[in-house]
């Protein structure tokens, strides 16, 4: 299997990689979200900066794409339909802007909106419709470009629209995300990225991404709603205070 692996990294590194795609992907479909957070973390520590945002968005594309196959018939399709260019409108305004913006405040905004859609009042039914889809795939999409961990933020906007239904939310953030991370694969190799250096390793972290996604779904089916819900928040929460503290760090 070594041969498959990339040159610019130790070949143990890679299997790491390869070993934590698994389990963050288990975490996310056991949990419901925070793995793709997790492995970006892991990828920043041990991947060339300017890989890690293309290789990242690359593997959660096989990973959401996995899961959603795995549930599609929990998928809104209405809202589905609605989020879809709104991920095409945000990827050709980042497309225009691949430089590097302020990141404090672009992790600043993201977790304020992770803790008032977790802790705040109930938005408005208007705002989780078909026009909140829209603007909400636009907005993340673009971020998505610059900081690669939006989907927290995507995950609390999903669960607001399917409260109280484990499989439905797992099963449309999967899909949304899938959107999200498939215009990557275009910006970055028009910006110059060579994808094929790296396509041995993605393959084998997209494959252990499957297999910890049917795992994390086996643990999925044993929870509970009610406990599904207070992980799912704890975990945003968590993941959004990470956040606060990256900014002022």
């Amino acid at each position: 299997m070594t041969f498959l692996l990339p040159e610019q990294l130790p070949q143990w590194i890679s299997l790491l990689l390869i070993v934590m795609a698994t389990l963050t992907s288990a975490v996310t479909a056991a949990l419901g979200v925070g793995g793709g957070v997790l492995l970006l973390a892991m990828m920043a520590l041990v991947v060339p900066p300017a890989a890690i945002i293309p290789l990242h968005g690359m593997v959660q594309l096989g990973s959401n794409a996995n899961r959603a196959l795995l549930t599609w018939r929990h998928i809104d399709w209405k809202l589905l339909a609605a989020f879809a260019p709104g991920v095409l409108l945000g990827a050709w305004l980042a497309s225009l802007f691949l430089v590097q913006l302020p990141m404090q405040f672009l992790q600043l905004t993201i977790a304020g909106f992770i803790l008032f859609l977790c802790w705040g009042p109930k938005v408005s039914p208007l705002a989780l419709g078909r026009l909140g889809s829209f603007l909400a795939a636009g907005a993340t999409t673009f971020l998505s470009m610059f900081v690669g961990a939006t989907g927290p933020l995507v995950a609390a906007f999903v669960k607001q629209q399917h409260q109280g239904d484990r499989f439905r939310t797992v099963a449309n953030f999967a899909a949304s995300m899938s959107l999200q991370h498939l215009p990557k694969a275009v910006i970055f190799g028009s910006a110059g990225f060579v994808f094929s250096d790296w396509l041995g390793l993605l393959v084998l972290m997209i494959a252990g991404g499957a297999l910890g996604t049917w795992l994390g779904l086996k643990l999925l089916a044993r929870q509970t709603n009610r406990n599904f819900s207070r992980f799912f928040n704890i975990l945003l929460t968590l993941l959004a205070l990470r956040l606060i503290w990256q900014a002022f760090s």
